[in-house]
């Protein structure tokens, strides 16, 4: 992987190479976002269960790993590690958002102290590190996620979760708008399919944010992975 060229769409296929970023740790942090036990869980109907195939092979044999060794390197080198995550806050869910609350897929309903609403074991936080609780797709809306990097003085945010194309992209989204300068480490995360994910790639890669390989990113970071 060659971040400086993959993932370009349409508007940027003709533009120069993007700058080596330049990152100050002091100023940097890795926000995972919704790696919960909701999203590991294997479907009961087998039908289903093999339509989402693909998505736990990646999740447990990329996305995991991933996540587990740069969490790791960033504590070591004394980078920050936030951590967002999907529950209501009552336990009828009246709370969530229109987008929680509309039947089908996205209709979660996972109450604070809920099983699947925990993040999941290989990736949780330290008892030092933020939580935030979100009921919304973009971890900046409903929480107080933006103050907090901006009173800890981060510029820099990597991203990495799942989904690709709910959660993660509304986030890095929202941080762009918000002036931070984004990274999604692209091992980092899974969508439902392959082909979502790669496309959602392409949608938000250089005009909110870069894409690139975990061990590209920690190039730029000299960490240890």
């Amino acid at each position: 992987m060659n971040w400086k060229t993959d993932h370009r769409s349409f508007y940027y296929a003709n533009d120069p190479e993007p700058e080596d970023p330049v990152l100050d740790p002091r100023k940097t942090a890795l926000l995972c976002i919704d790696v919960q036990n909701y999203g590991l869980k294997l479907h009961d109907d087998p039908h289903e269960r093999a339509r989402w195939e693909a998505f736990h092979r990646r999740m447990r044999g990329t996305v995991l790993p991933t996540l587990r060794v740069l969490q790791d390197a960033f504590r070591r080198r004394g980078i920050d590690v936030l951590h967002a995550r999907i529950a209501c806050l009552l336990e009828d869910g009246r709370d969530r958002s229109l987008s929680q609350k509309l039947p089908g897929w996205n209709d979660l309903l996972m109450p604070l102290h809920s099983e699947d609403g925990q993040i999941a074991p290989e990736v949780a936080p330290t008892p030092d590190e933020v939580v935030v609780t979100k009921t919304t797709d973009s971890a900046l809306t409903g929480t107080n996620l933006r103050l907090v990097l901006h009173n800890m003085g981060i510029r820099n945010v990597v991203v990495a979760g799942i989904y690709t194309d709910q959660c993660v992209s509304s986030t890095v989204r929202s941080l762009a708008d918000e002036s931070f300068n984004v990274l999604l480490v692209e091992d980092g995360c899974a969508a439902g399919t392959e082909a979502l994910h790669r496309h959602e790639l392409e949608v938000i890669n250089r005009i909110y944010c870069h894409v690139m390989s975990s061990r590209e990113l920690a190039g730029y970071l000299s960490l240890d992975i």
